[in-house]
């Protein structure tokens, strides 16, 4: 049996932080600030799920649509300040990564976005104080699936790549996909959002408290 070193990295969004559920909370404060009704809501709820990631593509839509005289750079300025206070960490997350630090595991978050944005859902949630390190491709200057954010973080953990681990995420491209470049072992948190998709995943979850009781399971 081949033995790979307890080194788990984390997607953010969506895998360890319901990042839809905050985006529907702020959606609605959208409408609601500017006055705009329900159905504002649910147009903003169905782009982002049209595959709209990006934000200033995404605020572009959203100015355009509602004659907006804010330009894109003050709303996507609004929205990154405030996404912090709405995402959450389940308490049952938080303990499971405190259950696998326990276990010997070097923790890591690897994230793509924005360094305002993730790193204050970071630290506004508690994950800064219950991971071991973090990769945030705003501030690197790299984006997964480039594997070198996965190196980055595996460095802050005082472990190399080519000793192994795990990447667990959402996201088929950036998690799996850049997951198994880096040479990782992977978990997919199957969300519905990439149906019929081949994805190479090691394993498939439907939530990431599955996935650390895998992880759990290899110490």
């Amino acid at each position: 049996m081949v033995i790979v070193q307890r080194l788990a990295l984390f997607d953010l969004d969506n895998t360890l932080v319901s990042l839809d559920e905050a985006f529907r909370v702020w959606a609605a404060e959208f409408a609601d600030g500017y006055g705009l009704g329900r159905e504002a809501v649910d147009w903003l709820i169905a782009l982002d799920r049209a595959g709209y990631p990006h934000r200033e593509v995404f605020f572009g839509r959203v100015r355009e649509h509602f004659a907006l005289a804010a330009s894109v750079e003050e709303l996507w300025g609004r929205y990154r300040r405030r996404m912090p206070y709405l995402v959450r960490c389940r308490p049952a997350v938080m303990d499971g990564l405190s259950r696998l630090r326990v276990a010997g595991w070097k923790v890591a978050i690897v994230t793509n976005g924005t360094a305002d944005n993730q790193l204050g859902k970071i630290q506004r949630t508690g994950l800064a104080e219950a991971v071991d390190a973090y990769a945030l491709s705003g501030f690197e200057g790299i984006r997964k699936p480039d594997v070198g954010l996965f190196e980055i973080a595996a460095r802050r953990c005082g472990m190399v790549l080519a000793d192994g681990g795990w990447m667990v995420g959402d996201h088929l491209v950036a998690d799996i996909g850049g997951g198994r470049a880096a040479g990782l072992r992977t978990v997919w948190v199957d969300r519905g959002t990439w149906p019929d998709q081949e994805h190479g995943a090691d394993h498939v979850v439907t939530d990431v408290l599955q996935a650390m009781e895998i992880l759990y399971g290899e110490s």
